[in-house]
């Protein structure tokens, strides 16, 4: 990257960013992070080099990107506070807080172009997926440059409807922690039935690993490898049967479903103003 970057929010996705950056090459001299608390600040700097200052302005003033990496319920009142300087140098704006509309932050920017990201949570450790959404006023050349910057922390791909990133939010977003809720079962279910806490941990862990392992680099679809498990009369096929007799992909759907009616439902209430 070549790109002055300005990160409003030096937290645990902004940190991932920064590091991921650099790993790839981005000069740290070109970063700059903004941050009320002054700890994160000191070990950004003392560990990637980056500069950092405790004024968002001070940190917008000169980017040519600006990444805003706080809490939706926080974001209104940044952007907005940041006007005079935003439109005095006109940067691309990059939102990934949740929830939060393209347009709105455009309102609140003052016009300047804005491209809209989910990240998720493996984003921390390099493996993340995140989705971009930009309209039409956004340019290949700020498209190209938002691909590079969340690249840095895992696969990217875009939406054309930004009506299709509640049901990100819903998928990918919220989805560690459907997998994590899963985990969490197995390791219960082994204890439950014998094992000891460490060894029904090890092997929930390691079984979540390597089946997501599987599914990114094989060519089969996800059933086709579900299938591949389940021999006929199995071990594998009396747990299947039970779990499709309990309705659980209705069960399931249902709750992403939630998900990403609340995600809309978040965009209403925090953009609305």
């Amino acid at each position: 990257m070549k790109q002055r970057i300005a990160f409003i929010g030096g937290g645990n996705m902004g940190r991932s960013l920064i590091g991921g950056l650099i790993a790839k090459g981005t000069d740290p001299a070109r970063i700059v992070v903004a941050d009320p608390y002054a700890p994160t600040l000191q070990s950004l700097q003392a560990d990637y080099q980056v500069q950092t200052v405790s004024n968002n302005a001070d940190a917008v003033r000169n980017a040519d990107v600006v990444l805003l990496a706080v809490k939706p319920q926080t974001l209104r009142d940044v952007v907005t506070s940041l006007q005079e300087q935003i439109l005095g140098t006109r940067p691309l704006l990059i939102s990934i807080a949740a929830g939060i509309l393209a347009a709105d932050i455009q309102r609140w920017a003052g016009g300047v172009q804005v491209v809209r990201c989910m990240p998720n949570r493996p984003a921390l450790q390099g493996c993340g997926v995140t989705a971009l959404y930009a309209n039409e006023q956004v340019t290949e050349a700020n498209r190209s440059i938002s691909e590079q910057i969340l690249g840095a922390v895992g696969a990217t791909l875009w939406v054309e409807r930004e009506a299709d990133m509640d049901t990100v939010t819903a998928i990918s977003g919220s989805g560690p922690a459907y997998f994590f809720l899963l985990i969490e079962m197995l390791e219960a279910a082994g204890e439950s039935m014998g094992l000891s806490a460490a060894v029904a941990r090890k092997l929930a862990i390691e079984t979540a690993y390597g089946s997501g392992f599987m599914a990114r680099e094989s060519s089969d679809s996800p059933a086709t490898l579900r299938q591949q498990v389940t021999s006929k009369g199995g071990t594998t096929e009396a747990a299947l049967k039970h779990l499709e007799a309990s309705n659980v992909r209705a069960i399931f759907s249902q709750a992403v479903a939630a998900a990403a009616q609340r995600s809309a439902q978040l965009a209403k209430e925090l953009g609305s103003a």
